[in-house]
């Protein structure tokens, strides 16, 4: 009786180490149902990610796990092998990163603009211009107070292009009327208004913006100033570790139909933030 006894208890501890691993093996499939998508602080800031991502999710129990840094920083990251998909908006770098073989294939995705924002005193009086870099021009020549990224960012990209097109290097300034914060969009934009300070920004982040203070669009409708998104995966020959097939399939619902009508769909105070043209452009 004994022995039996002992027989059932093995056969009991083993049938429950089985159904432990089993549980195990599955938990850590469920764990591994996310992608690392590395982006910006713009997508984030603006609240669209907040937005569009549990739409992907509940569709395909796919997690998405965002990265919010700059442009330049996003693309050294997936340089470095850490993530799957790069979403950003700096085509040339973007252009650059497929070149070199560090990923697969760009799809545009989406597009909205820069603006230049600033108090309402104005003191370089840029107020109405249509040439972004004649708005810049006139704010060094006033020395007035500007407040730059300073980190390498999609939008720190195009300030810079914008500087030269007014043959003038800000850095000058440097601590001076031009101020580098060295950080993400929001916290630039507080910066701002703190030192009365005028920025470049996205449109997006700018209407999500909750501390405005007397600030306003100053300068706008400059071709210059369009800024496109476009969505990259990483190379899995680069990087075998890549989770290709889950970041393809992120990748192929943002350009679809059902991705872009979500990307349109978000506004704030019913204005629309992000514009899709992944259909118009393939």
């Amino acid at each position: 009786m004994g022995m039996t006894l002992s027989r059932r208890s093995i056969l009991l501890l083993a049938v429950g180490v089985v159904a432990l691993t089993m549980l195990a093996v599955a938990g850590v499939r469920a764990e591994d149902k996310f992608i690392i998508v590395q982006s910006t602080t713009s997508t984030q800031n603006s609240g669209l990610f907040d937005h569009i991502l549990p739409k992907f999710t509940k569709k395909t129990g796919i997690e998405v796990r965002v990265v919010a840094v700059g442009t330049g920083q996003a693309l050294k990251n997936a340089r470095n092998g850490d993530g799957d998909v790069v979403f950003v908006h700096s085509k040339p770098d973007e252009e650059k990163f497929v070149a070199e073989g560090w990923g697969v294939k760009r799809y545009p995705v989406m597009y909205n603009d820069f603006v230049i924002v600033g108090p309402a005193s104005d003191p370089a009086k840029i107020a109405g211009l249509k040439d972004a870099p004649e708005a810049f021009k006139k704010i060094a020549e006033a020395k007035a107070p500007f407040a730059s990224r300073g980190d390498d960012s999609g939008t720190n990209k195009a300030e810079m292009r914008l500087w030269q097109d007014a043959h003038i290097d800000p850095k000058t300034g440097s601590g001076k009327w031009y101020l580098e914060t060295g950080s993400g969009m929001g916290a630039t934009l507080n910066t701002a208004v703190g030192k009365q300070a005028y920025t470049l920004t996205d449109r997006g982040t700018w209407l999500s913006f909750g501390h405005k203070d007397d600030f306003e669009v100053l300068v706008e409708g400059d071709p210059k100033l369009f800024n496109q998104y476009g969505v990259i995966l990483v190379n899995p020959k680069k990087y075998p570790n890549v989770k290709a097939k889950e970041g393809q399939t992120f990748i192929d619902w943002l350009i679809s139909p059902e991705g872009q009508a979500a990307i349109a769909s978000y506004k704030i105070d019913g204005k629309q933030l992000f514009f899709p043209d992944a259909r118009e452009q393939q």
